[in-house]
């Protein structure tokens, strides 16, 4: 959930504010994403006011070490400098308002990045906030109640301490209780409830004691005034020490009958006078003793945590009642098998999982064999040929894979080109027609047979025989690429039949020296690969496909004109929603870019044609190989200022369009299940006037190609964000969500398909 915390005590402090730095930690380490906006001082008591007449003027806080008062206090954001490197690390909000007016903010002034806020957490609170005498006037309930009344569910959640001594042993199980307490009040949310105030005694072992519904107590001041009167000579109080003093019920007084100047007692009809907050708080505790069981007071003094359903008109909610039986905490639910060959992913699955669902949520497994049924919850996140589809096909409502078992038709290069031209064939007004280059397959196992192969693809072989008579510049270049291949293998420039031979020539094998089996094939195919790795062996890899090469394409002149395609990560949820990822990156080509008809020579050095980071030296490490989309050039030469939203647009139309052909066109190679989803890499080509071309699509796309500086912020972001969408609302019995704030929804296919 993204869950917005404010209170009514101000930032981390010891003396006044010591819960709310060990609770946004304890829903952290749930998976919970959490927001936090307080007020920059003590602002208890003050109920659901706001302060108008005045700008309300944040402030930025960052978190230090839990418990102690080392957090730092900014005029102004992370990163707003300009300065990249200080985007990371937690932020709060800090505003010289009032708990309604943090809510308020919270809601509709920041985090809109982080997705809508599903739950507001108001505290917890400095002590109780039981009965109507503390309720009425809690600023912690104020805030839950503003939150309600903006149409957010909302928690009141205060600590009742007996003593001054922050024990972090003991404040940390009451941050856990309060979490694993307030998961399931919203996964169980009572009809007509508003607002939930939950009053957890800060006593060791607080999370085995019962957790109860109550009413809250109705109860008034007895004992006169809430107000001291103080000599006005006496300086103010600072609004942190008189809460901490109240709070701990100080008998000291701080002033007595006003004196004048010689120590006489002054008598005029109206005294001047000064007034300090100083309830009675014995009218409080005395209610709680004289009245019988079942209300919040009485509960909290037996040790026992009260929870009291509310409506935003302070009206407790009727008919709930009884005890809450929480889940064991010892029982995960879901069990997680992450079993990736890349160090790369399989740290950030496991980080994204242990973020998004919490430690209390899952377990990691190493095999099926160790579930405690066949039936159980289990997520397999596997290499393709580990993962057990039998046992997802058997247990489709349990268990949840991150591969579909058959999707040729968009990863094979020759697949792909057949799903498009079958569909375009049959939907002329398809937007593929305009961003893809259509491209002609043939098979081929040795050079000799070219001639034959080229009966077939015609359109090609007419292309290469006009060429002959094209002067240089007017030549159409195509580009070849083996249906199978991966990491850029295979591929070359021709524009001549030529040149075409020659290239299966130069993968030729001696069949006096191919020994049988495929270990000797995938020796010969290394072999071959020469140093870049781009060589084939034609016997290995029948399939072929030949497009047009696009040429020109966008240069930036801020990379030294090199080519570049952009990655873009979609994920593929089910039967079937499709979303694109809004990260994407930007792969630039080792060399500056040169057309191939300005020296047929260089179409041997793919360096300049090929953007993959496997043929730069050092790969994605090297310097301005992988960056961020959103970060290129904003205004190119003969590009609109927002030509990156423009592509951006492109890239979904055709992402959305790409898997519906494949859905609907190709059914029997591309068979999306219920109880699956995948991640793939989509590449595209921008051409100089702004179109964006499908290139591919790539199975377990090498993340790892980001490299480190962009790790988090863009795959450990993805993955993150693929738990939310992909395998919450699978284990919660929920349908996928419809996008979120790095997830675009491109595709919403019903395909009738159930698990």
């Amino acid at each position: 959930m993204h869950i917005l915390v404010v209170n009514d005590d101000g930032p981390p402090s010891n003396q006044s504010s010591p819960y709310v730095h060990s609770l946004v930690v304890a829903l952290q380490s749930a998976g919970h994403v959490v927001s936090v906006v307080l007020p920059h001082q003590q602002r208890s008591w003050i109920g659901k006011a706001h302060l108008i007449g005045a700008a309300v003027k944040p402030t930025y806080f960052r978190p230090g070490t839990l418990h102690q008062d080392d957090g730092t206090i900014h005029t102004l954001p992370r990163g707003s400098d300009g300065n990249d490197d200080d985007e990371d690390g937690d932020e709060w909000v800090l505003v010289d308002s009032t708990p309604a007016s943090c809510v308020q903010i919270g809601l509709y002034h920041y985090f809109q990045d982080r997705g809508p806020v599903d739950l507001v957490i108001s505290g917890p609170n400095y002590g109780r906030n039981t009965t109507a005498l503390f309720a009425l006037s809690s600023g912690t309930i104020g805030g839950a109640i503003e939150a309600a009344l903006c149409d957010k569910r909302s928690v009141a959640l205060s600590y009742a301490f007996s003593s001054g001594d922050h024990d972090p042993v003991v404040i940390a199980e009451a941050s856990r209780h309060s979490v694993r307490l307030i998961e399931y009040l919203t996964k169980n949310w009572a009809d007509g409830v508003d607002l939930y105030s939950v009053n957890v005694p800060l006593e060791p072992g607080v999370s085995q004691s019962k957790v109860l519904y109550t009413d809250m107590l109705e109860n008034r001041w007895t004992s006169g005034s809430c107000f001291r009167a103080v000599d006005s000579a006496v300086p103010n109080l600072n609004p942190e020490l008189q809460e901490h003093n109240l709070r701990h019920q100080s008998e000291n007084p701080v002033g007595g009958s006003p004196i004048d100047a010689n120590g006489t007692p002054k008598r005029s009809r109206i005294q001047h006078k000064h007034f300090q907050w100083a309830p009675n708080l014995s009218d409080v505790y005395r209610s709680v003793e004289e009245n019988t069981p079942g209300n919040d007071g009485w509960t909290v003094k037996e040790g026992m945590t009260s929870v009291t359903p509310l409506r935003a008109n302070f009206m407790r909610q009727p008919g709930i009642q009884g005890e809450i039986k929480l889940p064991d905490n010892d029982e995960p639910t879901v069990y997680s098998i992450v079993d990736s060959d890349v160090p790369y992913v399989q740290n950030l699955m496991e980080q994204a999982l242990q973020r998004r669902l919490g430690r209390n949520r899952y377990k990691t497994i190493s095999s099926l064999s160790d579930l405690p049924s066949p039936s159980a919850p289990v997520f397999q996140y596997r290499e393709y040929e580990r993962l057990d589809f039998e046992h997802a096909m058997l247990h489709s409502s349990s268990s949840l894979a991150n591969a579909y078992i058959i999707r040729k038709a968009l990863i094979r290069k020759h697949y792909l080109s057949n799903t498009i031209t079958n569909w375009v064939t049959k939907h002329p007004d398809s937007v593929l027609a305009r961003h893809f280059k259509f491209a002609f397959d043939f098979e081929l196992d040795y050079a000799e047979f070219l001639d034959d192969a080229l009966l077939e693809a015609y359109e090609l072989r007419d292309s290469l025989q006009k060429n002959e008579e094209r002067p240089e510049h007017e030549k159409e270049w195509w580009i070849l690429k083996p249906g199978m291949s991966d990491r850029g293998q295979g591929i070359r420039l021709f524009s001549s039949e030529d040149q075409l031979r020659e290239i299966f020539e130069e993968w030729d094998v001696d069949e006096s020296d191919t020994e049988s089996g495929s270990e000797r094939a995938e020796e010969e195919n290394d072999t071959q690969s020469g140093e870049n790795g781009t060589g084939m062996v034609t016997s290995q890899l029948r399939h072929f496909i030949a497009q047009p090469y696009i040429d020109p394409p966008l240069l930036l002149p801020s990379s030294s004109n090199s080519k570049f395609h952009i990655r873009t990560y979609v994920l593929a949820v089910g039967s079937l929603k499709v979303y694109v990822f809004k990260e994407m990156l930007a792969l630039f080509a080792a060399k500056p870019y040169c057309p191939p008809s300005e020296d047929e020579d260089q179409i041997t050095d793919l360096a300049r044609h090929l953007t993959n980071t496997c043929f730069q030296e050092g790969g994605s490490a090297n310097e301005g190989a992988v960056r961020r989309f959103w970060k290129l050039d904003p205004h190119v030469p003969g590009l609109s200022h927002d030509w990156k939203e423009k592509v951006f647009d492109q890239i979904c139309a055709v992402t959305g369009e790409v898997f519906e052909a494949a859905a609907r066109g190709m059914m029997v190679h591309f068979q999306p299940l219920p109880n699956a989803f995948e991640l793939f890499g989509v590449d595209f080509l921008v051409d100089q006037d702004g179109t964006a071309w499908l290139l591919e699509l790539n199975a377990y796309p090498d993340f790892a190609q980001t490299g480190e500086e962009l790790k988090e912020a863009v795959v450990g972001r993805l993955f993150e964000e693929t738990v939310e969408v992909a395998v919450k609302p699978f284990f919660d019995g929920q349908p996928p969500v419809d996008g979120t704030d790095h997830f675009r929804l491109v595709a919403d296919l019903d395909l009738g398909r159930r698990s």
